[in-house]
């Protein structure tokens, strides 16, 4: 998982309410196992024509929207199935954090666990920062992690709330495996002793 950094990214406005996992990476794309090459699917349903070319309708398509890694999104974001391709797609794309009012429970869970910062505001701050956004698109948010701060050109500064334990994970690029292993000298040492007292439970079966 990659290591989240501190940026000041173009901020791309998608002012959609209940947009659902089967949306941000429709089903047919889930026959990968590896967590790469879902982003060129993102949205594909919005972000395509019949043709394959993209839609000029379609709020991600704009140019001035180009390279962003701040998705600013509307009420419900993630809400649908638990697929966790969902935050593969987001991540692999070029989003490393997304800024709306509420997320479904899974989605937002799983995108702490591949170095994504989902990012709870209220619905007057997410109104603010639309409107800022909308009045000159391609503008930059400035995401401060450590500090817990999303701010704008034109003055916003929001503070966020971020569990511990997860800012840091963000922060050291951890996901689970990594935290366990941090922990490898003590495993050893238990499984060493638990052997020694119940050798019969690492017996293979013959």
């Amino acid at each position: 998982m990659k290591a989240y950094k501190n940026h000041t990214s173009v901020a791309a406005l998608m002012n959609r309410s209940n947009v659902d996992t089967d949306q941000i990476i429709p089903k047919q794309f889930l026959k990968k196992v590896e967590r790469t090459g879902f982003g060129i699917h993102l949205f594909h349903d919005w972000r395509f024509l019949d043709d394959g070319s993209e839609n000029p309708k379609f709020e991600l398509n704009k140019p001035a929207f180009k390279g962003a890694k701040i998705l600013v999104a509307g009420d419900n974001f993630g809400c649908g199935s638990s697929r966790e391709h969902a935050p593969w797609a987001i991540e692999d794309f070029g989003f490393n954090t997304i800024i709306s009012t509420s997320y479904a429970d899974i989605f937002y869970s799983n995108c702490f666990k591949n170095g994504i910062l989902p990012i709870r505001v209220s619905k007057a701050e997410l109104a603010a920062l639309m409107s800022e956004i909308e009045a000159n698109e391609g503008i930059e948010f400035t995401v401060d992690l450590p500090a817990q701060t999303v701010t704008t050109p034109g003055g916003i500064v929001i503070n966020i709330e971020v569990d511990e334990f997860r800012k840091q994970s963000l922060i050291e690029g951890a996901d689970d495996i990594s935290w366990t292993l941090k922990h490898e000298a003590k495993i050893t040492e238990f499984e060493t002793k638990n052997k020694q007292q119940f050798p019969w439970l690492w017996t293979e079966a013959s």
